[in-house]
């Protein structure tokens, strides 16, 4: 059975590969059309979205502040502080000490 299951999967490896060229095919087609246009029309250019008097301004208009860092307190730990002990832990110490008293 487990040669029938490789078989299988290799016909969906090879069915994703597939899938995966041709979609990008038609993704690359797509990209260029669209990419056509957007030259044609002035969407590439940098200043489209902002112009450039107003990207001067708002760099200019963010002021960096200096602020000195403070300094972080750690806590100490308590020396007590223990974990509680979990009964799941128990049972499986116990199972292993079965199972090296049985060897």
């Amino acid at each position: 059975m487990s040669g029938f299951m490789q078989i299988i999967r290799n016909l969906f490896i090879r069915l994703e590969a597939l899938f995966s060229q041709f979609f990008g095919a038609i993704k690359n087609i797509f990209s260029q059309v669209f990419g056509f246009f957007a030259k044609i029309f002035g969407f590439s250019k940098p200043g489209y979205f902002l112009e450039n008097n107003e990207a001067t301004s708002i760099k200019s208009s963010q002021s960096k502040q200096v602020t000195e860092p403070e300094p972080k307190s750690t806590p100490e730990p308590s020396i007590t502080a223990r974990r509680r002990p979990d009964p799941k832990m128990d049972y499986f110490r116990k199972m292993a000490e079965d199972v090296n008293k049985t060897s």
